[in-house]
């Protein structure tokens, strides 16, 4: 057991990282994303038809690809960003991207479930599209952000499995090497717990998050 646990320490921070980096990232790049699909939609505060039909389609392909298939393709963008296309740091570059179309399709569906009524209001106060964005919309869906989140970090936590699988390392790379390839069944046995605790935990947190979220209107 000591022997498991203290194989199981490296592996299981570098996952922690990877998901925590690459989901912080993923906002920054799809949280806008989808607050402009919302806004720029047929009825949204500024319609571009054309411009949204792009970015759906745009959106629609990046999550239809396969990642490590979306991996292995931005393996030269890794080696631009962080100077290596293995290890911890290269594999947040491709989790990061491959999440980001799914945090813009959360963003978007989080901020189409607020009352029409609560937005009508404030256009007829006056109040600018940046101001009704971030202090009407954002507000409102807090707690559908927050529940699309935790999803996208369960998602990033069974991308990083697989990251570690051709060279990111983490609990992925741990199984692969030290459980399958040396026939260690233990091995594998507790990388699989390890990242279902990781699972479990992101769901425990999100929910009572967004339950307090909800208490506090």
């Amino acid at each position: 057991m000591a022997e498991i646990l203290g194989l199981l320490a490296l592996p299981l921070a570098e996952t922690v990282v990877m998901v925590a980096a690459s989901t912080a990232a993923a906002l920054l790049l799809g949280g806008p994303l989808g607050l402009a699909l919302y806004l720029i939609a047929p009825g949204g505060l500024a319609p571009r038809p054309a411009l949204r039909r792009v970015l759906d389609r745009a959106v629609n392909a990046l999550r239809s690809f396969p990642f490590v298939i979306l991996m292995i393709l931005l393996f030269p963008l890794s080696r631009l960003v962080v100077g290596t296309s293995i290890g911890t740091a290269a594999a947040i570059v491709p989790l990061s991207i491959a999440a980001a179309p799914f945090v813009a399709r959360v963003v978007e569906s989080a901020l189409a479930e607020v009352d029409r009524g609560v937005v009508d209001a404030a256009i007829a106060s006056g109040a600018t599209r940046p101001r009704i964005a971030f202090a009407v919309l954002v507000p409102e869906a807090l707690p559908s952000l927050v529940s699309g989140l935790t999803l996208t970090v369960i998602n990033l936590v069974g991308y990083s499995a697989m990251a570690g699988a051709i060279g990111g390392g983490g609990l992925g790379d741990l199984a692969l090497r030290y459980g399958y390839q040396r026939f260690r069944l233990d091995v594998t046995i507790a990388s699989v717990l390890a990242i279902l605790a990781l699972v479990e935990g992101a769901q425990y947190a999100g929910t009572r998050l967004v339950r307090k979220l909800m208490s506090m209107r």
